[in-house]
């Protein structure tokens, strides 16, 4: 049986399916309004299982009468009982190297810490947050210019290479997990905002998990993209000590930070689509002093 929900979990069921694993079951959570128009629809994971021909529950009890022997889980959402880990071992594809980033966003807390490695555990799960044994690892390094997005591509990519290749045989002896734990907490709203009091190394790893923003004139201003240090036409900032203060904005799309220079690429105003930052700046036209985020910066 299979049990995953998100987006990111569709790749390995294909793949299951396309290996010959028999699946007997998908539980995914249940359809919910999704988009403006409110209108209901499934998962990711349920429309991708209908579509293979597979049976789909929204109920995880239902896995105890399905007759598999072995439980896959990606990205499923929920803590599943007692009861069915005691009747059906299940492994869990977890996006880290645990035991550091155990819970709900261990890419997305990897990327924002500057992590230089990141990686995927194939673990037995437990009744506790991802503290079960580890059956298989690989590890991944975090380049320099990787996005949420292409991070979590890669590693479902290579995590499912990994369990089918664990599945191959018979299961190995898994491994206790060893070190200190480190939890990924929820990414919210105001993770993505931005303070620009921050350092700029900071501020560049916010925009690359996607979805960062501001405000500017008391509306909010997407971020999606940024780079570290002043353009070409920006030099002059920095040759004649012209300081910015957090948030403010001088020529190039240049943005002052809490310990230097970021200069903006793409921005989405409120309710419009994104554009380049310099297309903005030049609608716009900031004045002396007007700084992204209000007074403080923030």
């Amino acid at each position: 049986m299979f049990l995953g929900t998100p987006a990111l979990a569709v790749p390995t069921l294909r793949a299951l399916h396309e290996a010959g694993h028999e699946i007997a079951l998908v539980v995914t959570r249940v359809d919910k309004k999704r988009g403006r128009g409110g209108d209901v629809s499934p998962s990711p994971v349920k429309a991708a299982a209908l579509e293979l021909g597979l049976k789909v529950s929204h109920d995880p009890d239902d896995v105890l009468a399905s007759g598999a022997e072995l439980g896959i889980v990606v990205a499923y959402g929920r803590m599943i009982s007692s009861e069915i880990l005691q009747a059906i071992p299940m492994l869990n594809l977890h996006f880290s190297l645990l035991p550091r980033w155990r819970g709900a966003a261990p890419v997305e807390r990897a990327l924002l810490s500057g992590d230089k490695t990141t990686g995927v555990c194939i673990m037995g799960l437990e009744e506790t947050l991802d503290t079960g044994p580890v059956f298989a690892r690989i590890e991944l390094p975090i380049g320099p210019e990787a996005t949420l997005e292409s991070l979590r591509r890669e590693l479902v990519e290579r995590g499912t290479e990994l369990l089918l290749n664990t599945l191959e045989a018979e299961l190995p002896e898994p491994e206790p997990q060893v070190g200190e734990p480190v939890y990924a907490a929820k990414i919210t709203a105001d993770t993505l905002r931005i303070d620009f009091n921050q350092p700029a190394s900071l501020i560049e790893r916010q925009v690359r998990l996607g979805r960062a923003w501001s405000s500017f004139r008391g509306k909010r201003l997407g971020i999606w993209a940024v780079s570290l240090g002043a353009g070409d036409e920006a030099q002059k900032l920095e040759q004649d000590d012209v300081l910015l203060a957090a948030g403010e904005i001088g020529a190039g799309a240049v943005v002052g930070t809490g310990d230097g220079l970021l200069t903006l690429l793409e921005v989405q105003p409120e309710s419009k689509k994104r554009m380049p930052a310099d297309a903005w700046l030049n609608g716009m036209q900031p004045k002396a002093g007007e700084v992204l985020g209000g007074q403080d910066g923030r």
